[in-house]
Order: C-alpha cells, then structure tokens, then sequence
C-alpha cells in the first residue's frame, strides 16, 4: 500500500510565517527594552546634575557635594539639597538608595556607624557641623531624630519626656521640668491619653502612642530640626493619620525631614519631596510638582510605577 503524502498547503506556509514574523516583533520589542532600560541606567550613572529646585534662599540647613562611603561601598554620590526653614522634605525612591543615610548625615549619626566615611559639606545655620571642633551631643538635641521602630525607653511616660531637659541642664527645678513634660507631651498629641498614667511605663503604649511618646522625647530638648526616618512604617492606618496631623502642626515650629517609601504619605505632608536613585539626588521640587509633571525619567518611572 503507497503511504499518501502531505504537503503544505498555502495557508499551512502563511500561518507559519505569520507566527515567525510575531515573534520577530516579539524578540526586537523585548531587545529593544533592554536597550532602553541600559541606556536610561548609563545615563543615570552619567549624569551628576539634579533637576527641579534642590537650592532655597537662607537654608536652615544645606549639603554641598556630600558622598558617603560604607567601607569601599559608594552610598551616597555628590549629592548638592538645601532644607528651607519651617518646611516638611520628604526623601523618596527604592530601597537602598541612599535617602536614610543622607537623613542620618543630617546630624551625625552616621559617625556611630564603623568604616562610614562623609565628604563635603553640611551646614546648620551656616556652621559646617562636620568641623572637628563640633560636639556632636548638643548638635543632636538641635537635630532630633525619631527613628521607623518606636524605641521608647525602659522608663515611665514622664521620664522618657523628662530624660532629656535633665541631662542637657535645661530646668533648675522640678515644676519646671514637669512643665516641660506637660508642654512636650501636649504638642505631641499625647496629654489628653497619658495624662493620668504619667508612672506607667512607656513601653505600655500602643504602637502609635510611643511613636508620639518618641516624638515628645524629641522636641523636650528645643530641636531646631526633626528627621523621621519612615515613622510610620510599623503603624496602622489611624496611629498613622495622628502621626501626619502632628508633622503638619509641628511644621509651624520646626524644619521637619522624612523618608518615607509611602508616596501618598509623602503627597499629604510635605511641601517638598527629594527623589534619590542609586545613591544620586535625581530630582527635587515642590510636591504637587514632582508626583504630577516630573522633570527626569527615573522620577516618571518611578512615581508611575514601573520600577522600585
């Protein structure tokens, strides 16, 4: 019995040629990505200058060409930002981008870290507050920190507040320290909730209240400045709101800076936000500004989701 042979039919041969020719498209598409993504990464290392408004008239605080080492670990790369008087400056962008250790450079605190290396220039009211002659005890009662985890101390609501006006001799009696807890604890939002449990423990708060028990700790000494170093992070949405309403009221007083990996949370409480990429300032500008109309393309990507 002859076997039938089979040829291929014309629509056989055009639907093959139609399925080699979408995945042409489909290969030059996916080469043509990579191309892009590695031309707007070089371009990234490249380009050194920071686009959008990084410079203010009379800074409370200004950076002028800081990098910051870890060892041989470039962790912060020329990076140029003044910090206007009663502003909130968020620092966006991915993981690892350098924003907390530029936060953390703010007053020092970086010095506690072994191998860590800062150049260039940081001003406080216009005294560079990396000269040798600085101490760093008083400069971080000027610069205050409140860090992502509440770290209240082992100690009762009032000592916590009180901890710190004590040390740095800022009260000659005990009205006067217990005025300042009082004072502290009410701009914090907290008097109204703690004011009958002054004794108790600062660890027995909830989450949101030791944040605020943190931040009350913070502005006992008379900061000038306060960093928040993803505040929020470790809290629920209502110990959160109570949170951002604090930074609003505290605004009036004082120069707040904030990292944050919440963009929303950024939008609702600064005036201006900083967006950082592999250790370089991209872009900075007002809010609204930089989350509607960015000027550079990793802000754009990032802002709109497509990496970070």
């Amino acid at each position: 019995m002859t076997p039938t042979l089979y040829s291929a039919s014309d629509s056989d041969v055009s639907m093959n040629y139609d399925a080699q020719k979408q995945k042409s498209h489909r290969d030059a598409s996916r080469l043509r990505k990579r191309i892009f993504s590695a031309v707007r990464e070089q371009d990234s290392v490249e380009d050194d200058s920071t686009v959008g408004n990084w410079s203010v008239p009379a800074p409370r605080i200004s950076c002028r060409n800081v990098d910051v080492n870890y060892g041989e670990k470039q962790a912060i790369k020329r990076v140029s930002l003044d910090i206007a008087h009663n502003e909130v400056l968020s620092f966006i962008g991915p993981s690892g981008c350098g924003k907390s250790t530029l936060l953390r450079c703010l007053n020092r605190m970086n010095d506690t870290i072994p191998g860590c290396r800062v150049n260039g220039e940081i001003k406080l009211d216009d005294e560079d507050i990396y000269l040798n002659h600085i101490d760093v005890v008083p400069l971080r009662a000027k610069v205050g920190m409140v860090f992502q985890k509440p770290n209240p101390f082992p100690k009762s609501i009032f000592e916590n507040v009180a901890y710190g006006p004590r040390i740095h001799g800022l009260t000659a009696t005990k009205d006067e320290l217990a005025e300042i807890v009082e004072s502290s604890l009410r701009r914090a939002g907290l008097w109204e909730e703690v004011k009958d449990y002054l004794d108790h423990p600062g660890t027995s708060l909830s989450g949101g209240q030791q944040q605020r028990l943190c931040i009350a700790r913070t502005i006992a000494v008379n900061p000038e400045v306060i960093l928040m170093d993803e505040p929020c992070s470790a809290l629920d949405p209502i110990a959160t709101a109570k949170i951002e309403q604090l930074i609003d009221e505290l605004r009036e007083q004082y120069t707040i800076v904030i990292v944050t990996h919440s963009m929303q949370q950024a939008a609702r409480v600064s005036q201006r936000t900083a967006y950082f990429h592999l250790g370089k300032l991209i872009e900075v500008g007002d809010t609204a500004s930089v989350f509607t109309k960015p000027l550079h393309r990793l802000t754009d990507d990032y802002i709109s989701g497509r990496f970070g």
